[in-house]
Order: structure tokens, then sequence, then C-alpha cells
């Protein structure tokens, strides 16, 4: 189980004296015990899965905002933490798979131009976990113009 490697890879930084692997995992750890607190049970490893993408998504977020204020330093830092996250993120589709997947979304529906909307509900319910909003978005905008 994910949540098992997750201790199992801390355990070790810890004993490494790793900070950064340390301090990275103990957030992604947290993140969880909150998740399972407020769903009142166990987190799967497809929940878990998501908490990492949303960690991964706030590094990126941050890595943007330091190199934009040139604090190339802090980048850095977030840069290792998202490193090590990537490590327990979820397999994403490559870009093939989710043109195959949206055609066939397509064709269900019988979409137009005019239905994107629709398009992008179901195939964001179908690849949730697998695929980025913004890659599922392109390959939709792309394959309906």
């Amino acid at each position: 189980m994910l949540k098992e490697t997750i201790m199992k890879d801390l355990k070790n930084a810890m004993k490494e004296r790793n900070e950064i692997k340390i301090r990275t995992l103990r957030l992604l750890n947290s993140a969880i015990k909150n998740f399972e607190v407020e769903k009142m049970n166990s987190a799967t490893d497809e929940e878990i899965g998501r908490l990492v993408l949303k960690e991964i998504k706030k590094r990126q977020e941050s890595i943007q905002a330091y190199k934009a204020a040139g604090r190339e330093d802090l980048a850095a830092e977030e840069e290792k933490e998202l490193e090590i996250l990537k490590k327990y993120a979820p397999k994403m589709l490559s870009e093939d798979e989710i043109k195959n997947i949206v055609k066939e979304i397509i064709k269900e529906l019988n979409a137009t131009q005019k239905d994107f909307g629709k398009v992008m509900k179901e195939a964001m319910a179908k690849l949730k976990g697998k695929a980025e909003g913004s890659v599922v978005s392109k390959v939709v905008k792309d394959i309906l113009s």
C-alpha cells in the first residue's frame, strides 16, 4: 500500500538525515492523516494518489511564484520537493492514450464544437487522477476543432 511505502521511506530518510525528504514526506503524511480524519476512514491508494497530485500542483505553483519574484533559492527547494513527490504520484496517461479516450467520448455523445463543456465533463470523470486537466482540455480542443 502506498501509505506504508511513504512511511517506510520517511523512516529511511530519517536514518539518512535527508532533511528535504523528511520535510516533504512529513507534509505528505500530514495531508493523508488530515484527509483520513475528515473522511473518518483509511485513505485508499487512489485517494492518496490524488493527494500527492494536489501537493505536486502546489509545488509547481510555488516554483513559478518564486521564480517570478527572483527567489531562485526557494524555487530550487520546491523543485527538490517536487522530485520527491513525483515518486509517489500515480502514473499519468500519455497524450495519445488521452486522445483515444476523448475520441470515444466524442463518438458516444455525437459531440460538435459547441459541446466542449459536455466532452470535458465526461473526459475528466473518466480520467480523474490519470491525466492533468490542462492536457485533457488541450486534447479536446484539438479534436473538436
